[in-house]
């Protein structure tokens, strides 16, 4: 079931679902607007291959900046977070959707990481990039996209309880950590 406006602010109230910093003006009908933060980080242009499984090729050839805008050009990919710090109870999931004033100036949210665990806790990393044939400037604070929440059964091993929850409590734009995972021989 996706919680409704006053479903969410009463469990935001209760402390069931913890956001960091709350603003009750951002409750929509059946979500919550989310805003951007100011940490960006990107690739750099350029030959080398990035492999999944070894760390030094995820995290080399990256820039990042902390800024109140950024200027996100045309078929460029941007890692960034978002304002908001999130807790979820192991009984509630939630998924990030874009804002469709924002779509339609050819930004897209998220390319396929869109779910939010039962158990996470931390900022959510955007995987943002630019579809539009001209480049787009985002604002730190800005309500950038919509979280929608479900209740679920709760999980048995929450995200918070499980052993290689790599992105539990993190906070900035967080690169790829899949080097954590083991190659399949």
């Amino acid at each position: 079931m996706i919680l409704v406006d006053w479903q969410l602010r009463d469990r935001i109230e209760r402390g069931h679902i913890k956001i960091d910093p709350y603003d009750p003006n951002l409750v929509q009908p059946n979500s919550l607007d989310i805003r951007l933060g100011n940490h960006f980080v990107w690739y750099k242009p350029g030959k080398d291959i990035i492999d999944p499984f070894t760390r030094e090729s995820v995290t080399s050839g990256v820039e990042e900046i902390h800024a109140d805008s950024f200027i996100l050009h045309p078929g460029q990919f941007v890692l960034a977070e978002t304002l908001e710090c999130i807790a979820l109870p192991d009984n509630i999931v939630a998924t990030i959707e874009g804002k469709s004033s924002i779509a339609r100036l050819g930004v897209t949210l998220h390319q396929t990481g869109g779910w939010i665990d039962a158990g996470f806790r931390g900022t959510i990393t955007l995987e943002m990039a630019n579809v539009n044939a001209r480049p787009v400037r985002v604002y730190a604070g800005m309500p950038i996209g919509q979280l929608v929440f479900y209740t679920t059964e709760r999980a048995e091993k929450p995200y918070d309880k499980k052993g290689d929850a790599k992105y539990l409590d993190q906070r900035q734009a967080t690169l790829s950590r899949y080097p954590a995972n083991r190659k399949q021989e």
